[in-house]
């Protein structure tokens, strides 16, 4: 029979199935080499992208994407490497670019190459969406020649990327009218592109193994054919929601891998763990709750109602908040063996301190919902 004549929900049950053996198989053999020695697992990137697992949400011609299945996967994954589900969260949402663009040069062969995992990329909106937000400003700038645009500038921390992969990036354009509204776009910013350079980053306390780069471009010429969007603003707009709700994924992941690791102890510490405090059960309780109402949200991610982005952005602090905890928790639960450098516990308190900082961080979170939230209020 052809997988694509099984019913969805068989499917699903299939991508989750090949999504976890990964996870638990390959995965888990890698992970320390991923954390402690910058492996960047490509072999097994391309793995899940064959599974489908960076890909359930786009749009396939047997059904509509799937959010709710795509931030399931993540989450098998970041149940046991958060780096690698922060890097399938970078292919996916390069895909949800791609896909969303309507530009038929990005979202014919090149988006079935990104599907396939054939090519592999990542996303560069961290500076971008902190300039939304009135925290930074755009690093990339763009200046109008005929046939399209010419970028230049740095962005420091740029993850999933390699000599032969992409990202999408957003430049201000330049038109040299200081009262001209603000005018961005947004474009395929391929690696090995004239004008592109990837330098190495310092080292991370965790993600070591994210392929992360500091990006230079120098007079970059950007045509028709690599315009995801022209003004971005718009676009943002419709796909702001999709792009915070999938990081959603990696944070019930390494959540649920915190909770894993302290009931592996129960029956040799539970004596003296009880007198803690977030204990498992009530962590799991708390993480089924807020995984239920991710699942509700995905199931309408472009709605561009202001009050879904909200509840959107406090999905997405909640998660952080109680990734923090747990992995927090986790390390009480486990004493000595956890503070360890090879213990699985250690590395998701790094873990869980990324996904606290990551675009959007906590405090980006809290400035945008504190904003929202006064347009709401009366003058």
């Amino acid at each position: 029979m052809n997988p694509a004549d099984l019913p969805p929900e068989v499917r699903a049950g299939d991508l989750l199935a090949a999504t976890r053996a990964l996870a638990q198989g390959p995965l888990r053999e890698q992970v320390q080499a991923i954390d402690r020695e910058g492996l960047y697992p490509q072999a097994l990137l391309q793995a899940l992208a064959a599974a489908g697992a960076m890909s359930a949400h786009l749009d396939s011609d047997q059904d509509p994407g799937d959010y709710a299945l795509a931030i399931q996967a993540m989450a098998e994954v970041s149940r046991v490497c958060g780096a690698t589900g922060f890097m399938m969260w970078c292919q996916a949402v390069a895909g949800l670019y791609l896909q969303q663009s309507g530009q038929p040069a990005l979202s014919g062969e090149v988006l079935a190459a990104h599907v396939s995992g054939k090519r592999l990329g990542g996303t560069a909106l961290s500076n971008p969406m902190k300039s939304f937000a009135q925290i930074e400003s755009l690093l990339l700038k763009a200046t109008p020649v005929p046939g399209g645009y010419r970028v230049s500038g740095t962005l420091p921390w740029v993850s999933n990327l390699g000599p032969d992969h992409y990202c999408g990036a957003i430049a201000a354009v330049q038109t040299g009218d200081a009262a001209a509204a603000p005018h961005e776009i947004m474009f395929l910013l391929r690696c090995d592109a004239p004008g592109v350079t990837l330098r190495e980053c310092p080292s991370f306390s965790g993600m070591e193994g994210t392929a992360t780069y500091a990006l230079r471009v120098k007079d970059l010429f950007v045509g028709e054919g690599e315009l995801m969007a022209d003004p971005a603003r718009p676009f943002i707009a419709r796909i702001r929601a999709a792009f915070v709700m999938l990081q959603c994924g990696m944070a019930v992941g390494i959540t649920q891998g915190a909770i894993d690791s302290m009931w592996e102890v129960e029956p040799q510490l539970g004596h003296v763990n009880q007198y803690l405090e977030d204990r498992p059960d009530a962590l799991q309780a708390e993480l089924d709750g807020l995984s239920q109402r991710v699942m509700q949200l995905a199931r309408t991610p472009y709605n561009t109602d202001k009050d879904f982005f909200i509840d959107v952005l406090d999905a997405r602090a909640h998660g952080a908040e109680l990734c923090l905890r747990a992995a927090q928790s986790a390390l009480m639960h486990q004493g000595a063996r956890g503070y360890l450098m090879s213990s699985e516990v250690q590395r998701r308190v790094r873990e869980s301190h990324f996904v606290a900082i990551v675009t959007p961080a906590i405090k980006h979170l809290r400035k945008e919902i504190a904003r929202l939230s006064a347009e709401e209020l009366p003058a």
